[in-house]
């Protein structure tokens, strides 16, 4: 089985609300809301993939000693398995922006619940829910 290994950060601002963004209508699962991140390159480290994502997506920079370990999902996507891994991030320069999504938002925890997310996003509400 091919498996496919995704870098994702929980944002956490002063405020204790999260950042999702809205998928592009152009990719699959268009529409929903996410954590940002996304796929671990070869040669790469989950953190420096995330690093990376962070800064194609949002425009912001980190470092790996501000990506703290939270969790991870694995769920079955199609002919590959998805392992998502979640980082809590409450340090970074600049300010987010939508530069590869339909929008974002900062929602609290709770909120989670009532958004659209991917079924490999679900599953870590809870665990966020505990951490912030």
């Amino acid at each position: 089985m091919n498996i496919l290994f995704v870098t994702a950060a929980a944002l956490v601002d002063r405020d204790g609300r999260v950042l999702v963004q809205q998928r592009s209508h152009h990719r699959s699962m268009a529409g929903l809301w996410e954590f940002p991140g996304g796929k671990v390159e070869p040669g790469e480290t989950p953190e420096h993939a995330l690093i990376r994502e962070l800064r194609e997506e949002l425009g912001i920079e980190t470092e790996a000693a501000c990506l703290a370990p939270a969790g991870f999902a694995s769920e079955a996507l199609g002919e590959r398995h998805l392992v998502l891994l979640l980082y809590v991030c409450r340090k970074w320069r600049g300010i987010p922006a939508a530069l590869d999504s339909d929008g974002i938002k900062w929602v609290r925890p709770l909120e989670l619940h009532a958004l659209d997310m991917p079924p490999a996003d679900k599953p870590l509400i809870g665990l966020l829910e505990a951490l912030v």
